[in-house]
């Protein structure tokens, strides 16, 4: 969350929304931003998956968004993938601490994602058709 802020001043004069998992930080922003939560996927419980899936979805039905911007978070994995599908352009950039390996966030949206961005050039034989633009922050 903290890249996705940093690059405010990118989309900060458009309607937006974060989208990110429950919790301290999102209930912190809350107070000053547009925040829409989904359950974290880090328990590993089947049936959180479904409520991720469904929480996603109706996200991305409410929102409607025109693009979407990812820093990696996997919490919103289904989110991106439901926002593609109803029409969204799905800009992805990989974690700087990324250095060798990507995420599976990464490997997940690859396919879907319009603009994919790493911050390592180690990253891009996972990622051929990545941009590399070197560490941003």
């Amino acid at each position: 969350m903290v890249q996705a802020k940093q690059l405010a001043s990118v989309y900060e004069k458009y309607d937006h929304v974060y989208v990110t998992f429950a919790g301290g930080v999102a209930d912190e922003m809350k107070k000053s931003a547009k925040v829409r939560t989904v359950p974290d996927l880090m328990r590993r419980n089947p049936l959180s998956w479904i409520a991720v899936v469904a929480c996603s979805c109706r996200a991305a039905l409410v929102e409607r968004p025109d693009v979407v911007i990812s820093t990696g978070a996997g919490a919103v994995v289904f989110f991106c993938v439901f926002a593609k599908l109803l029409g969204a352009k799905l800009i992805f950039l990989e974690s700087m601490a990324k250095v060798t390996r990507p995420t599976w966030t990464a490997r997940l949206l690859y396919p879907f994602a319009d603009l994919f961005m790493v911050q390592w050039p180690g990253l891009l034989k996972f990622f051929p058709k990545a941009k590399f633009l070197g560490r941003l922050f």
